[in-house]
């Protein structure tokens, strides 16, 4: 079990200033940092991947969107996005790539099956996750529709419409593709859960796309119980309610 405890590096151990969470397990000495944004679907993905690894890692804060990224984060990640692992010296990016080394370089329960067929089944969702699902599910439904609106900022609903009006092809090629059982891979957790999760739970904390989900049995199968999995609870990123006089919508 993680156990979390907030607090500030010291100097030169993170990006200046950055507040951190470190989430422990059993006293073991954590090498692993996190660094990414508190909302980022991404880096929910990376923290998601983690914890069902049980690894211990330190939460580093990166707001990839503020003016002054500081110039020890875009040292490791050129492109200043979100989410970037460290691990002792070695530094990676691209959530893909984090997510199998998670997977690969710790001990824990495997997150990608060893049959060839399913491994690439594996493969292709997370494609499809980062091509074709990630801007209408959560660019465009859950930023306009949930996130924009509450945090008080300036929503689009032409934006909105759009992505409910893509999001059907995405899910019914998904939906061809998941397995009876409770994953979408196999008969077991899989990168490939880990990566749609976080998608879909955006996707669905509105309402709109909560409607949409249950016209696709696979799906809905699978989202009504990987949405109690445990870790993805505790991990699930925190969104502000609206400020008082703000509209939902």
């Amino acid at each position: 079990m993680l156990r979390r405890r907030r607090s500030r590096l010291p100097g030169g151990t993170s990006p200046e200033g950055a507040v951190v969470e470190r989430h422990l397990t059993g006293g073991a000495a954590v090498t692993v940092q996190l660094h990414g944004y508190q909302y980022s679907v991404y880096a929910w993905i990376a923290r998601l991947a983690l914890h069902e690894k049980a690894i211990g890692y330190t939460w580093v804060e990166i707001n990839p969107f503020a003016k002054d990224v500081p110039e020890a984060y875009l040292a490791m990640h050129p492109f200043g996005r979100v989410p970037t692992l460290v691990n002792g010296d070695f530094v990676l990016f691209e959530t893909g790539a984090i997510t199998r080394y998670i997977d690969e370089a710790f001990q824990g329960p495997a997150l990608q099956p060893s049959k060839p067929e399913d491994r690439a089944r594996v493969s292709q969702i997370i494609s499809i996750v980062d091509s074709y699902a990630y801007w209408p599910l959560v660019r465009q439904v859950f930023s306009h529709g949930v996130f924009r609106p509450r945090l008080g900022r300036p929503a689009d609903a032409i934006e909105y419409q759009r992505g409910l009006e893509a999001a059907p092809l995405v899910l019914r090629a998904l939906e061809q593709l998941a397995s009876e059982g409770g994953f979408l891979v196999a008969n077991s957790l899989s990168l490939a859960d880990i990566h749609l999760a976080p998608m879909i739970g955006y996707f669905t904390s509105d309402p709109g796309g909560e409607t949409l989900i249950r016209q696709y049995h696979r799906l809905s199968a699978w989202w009504s119980v990987i949405s109690v999995r445990k870790h993805l609870v505790d991990t699930r990123p925190v969104i502000p309610g609206a400020p008082q006089g703000s509209s939902s919508k």
